[in-house]
């Protein structure tokens, strides 16, 4: 292990190790005492000093069981290394309890994605909750997946996202740093009162200001669950139409107004640029035209 990684959590350091890929993947490595530091098992916090030894056993990983299933997707951008998609608001990114079919996994399948180690996760880097549309990288081998994990935790990635909240910022700018992770009482919730924190930080520009709501502009240096609809929330901007976090209903949304509108990065093989972007869909435009009409009324 190299002299620089002293201080670091040994599931950061993981995480970093290309055999490892991400840190889920490191987390599940130590959940199943694979990994030992000096010949002992440590815990994901355990703060390595340097100059140790860490043995890995990294399991074989699993062909995909799954089937394409055909899904109205558009293609954004694509090359032999990877893609961006537009995910349509209401489908689940992979596979899990509940969601065994019609997920985004099943409709990019039939585009060779790939990599990551996960068998029901093929090529995914970064998700959308389901009911959050817009564009997300997928990669199509396990050295792409690798390269894009790293780009992402080096903050590589620039993911910018449109959501129109309830209420009127104080000022067109807004960065929000704060903690979050699952709620001390309803672990169905993500929260600012909670015992796992992990480092969250948001950014927003204000693009319209409209008589009861504000469209924002915003972006992630850190990509928790449920991020930007808790940072919102928590400074009194409330996503509209958010049904856990924010205004249920509001403007006759029947989901958040949260719309992952451009992602740019340098492309990890060629270095090239890649910029993709998304047009706010049917149903958001919808909501954003309905407070807008209230500056004429």
């Amino acid at each position: 292990m190299p002299p620089g990684a002293a201080g670091e959590r040994l599931d950061r350091f993981l995480a970093g190790v290309d055999e490892v890929g991400s840190r889920a993947a490191a987390e599940r490595l130590l959940g199943e005492r694979r990994v030992l530091v000096d010949g002992s098992v440590r815990p994901k916090s355990y703060r390595l000093e340097g100059g140790e030894h860490v043995e890995l056993d990294v399991p074989e990983r699993r062909e995909a069981e799954l089937e394409p299933e055909e899904l109205d997707l558009r293609i954004a951008h694509e090359d032999e290394h990877l893609l961006v998609v537009d995910k349509p608001a209401g489908v689940v990114v992979h596979p899990s309890a509940g969601h065994r079919s019609g997920t985004l996994v099943h409709g990019l399948l039939a585009h060779a994605i790939s990599g990551g180690g996960e068998a029901e996760r093929p090529g995914i880097v970064h998700r959308l909750d389901r009911d959050t549309s817009g564009l997300l990288v997928v990669a199509r081998s396990d050295e792409a997946h690798r390269r894009l994990q790293r780009l992402l935790r080096e903050r590589g990635i620039e993911r910018e996202y449109l959501s129109l909240v309830r209420g009127r910022p104080r000022s067109q700018h807004g960065r929000i740093e704060a903690a979050i992770g699952r709620d001390r009482t309803d672990p169905t919730r993500i929260s600012l009162d909670t015992a796992t924190p992990r480092e969250a930080v948001t950014n927003f520009d204000v693009v319209e200001l409209l008589p009861s709501h504000a469209l924002l502009r915003v972006r992630l240096e850190t990509g928790r669950t449920h991020q930007i609809r808790v940072h919102l929330a928590a400074i009194d901007l409330p996503v509209a139409g958010d049904p856990v976090y924010g205004v249920p209903g509001d403007l006759g949304l029947e989901r958040q107004f949260l719309h992952s509108a451009r992602l740019a990065f340098d492309h990890p093989f060629t270095g090239e640029r890649v910029e993709a972007a998304s047009p706010l869909p049917a149903d958001l435009e919808r909501a954003y035209q309905a407070a807008r009409a209230a500056l004429s009324a």
